[in-house]
């Protein structure tokens, strides 16, 4: 299929999509919130950027999306520009570990999840979390 915006637009677009904030981040910490699970910093300045921290337990929470992050199970390749979008995926890929590795050494506990996890079964996604901040209380 083609692209129907012209260059202009498309940029528009892709940098009008969110980066914090998104509605799977929301769910969860509300989620997390009514749940109890309190205390967590959203968008803490640790490396990577996680969407939610919990500082004293030393857990930071990724919700990647699955087009940026390219999600194995429901990632599709960009039909237009593949080139410039494929470079800029790849490198969010790249970075994801260099953080997972970079966090971890630092003695925290990453917990990544997809987007599609969140939007298929959120509770889920929370219980992990629950669980992890519980055992490194």
């Amino acid at each position: 299929m083609t692209d129907v915006h012209y260059p202009e637009q498309r940029s528009r677009n892709m940098a009008a999509i969110r980066g914090k904030n998104t509605s799977p981040e929301v769910k969860i910490r509300k989620m997390l919130y009514a749940r109890g699970v309190r205390g967590y910093r959203i968008h803490y300045a640790l490396s990577g950027k996680p969407d939610i921290v919990f500082t004293k337990q030393k857990v930071a929470i990724f919700i990647d999306g699955c087009f940026w992050h390219k999600c194995p199970k429901c990632f599709r390749e960009p039909q237009t520009n593949r080139d410039f979008w494929m470079e800029k995926i790849n490198g969010n890929v790249e970075r994801d570990l260099r953080v997972n590795i970079e966090l971890s050494e630092s003695g925290w506990t990453v917990l990544r999840f997809w987007e599609h996890d969140v939007n298929k079964d959120p509770e889920s996604v929370v219980d992990k979390i629950a669980r992890s901040v519980q055992k490194n209380l």
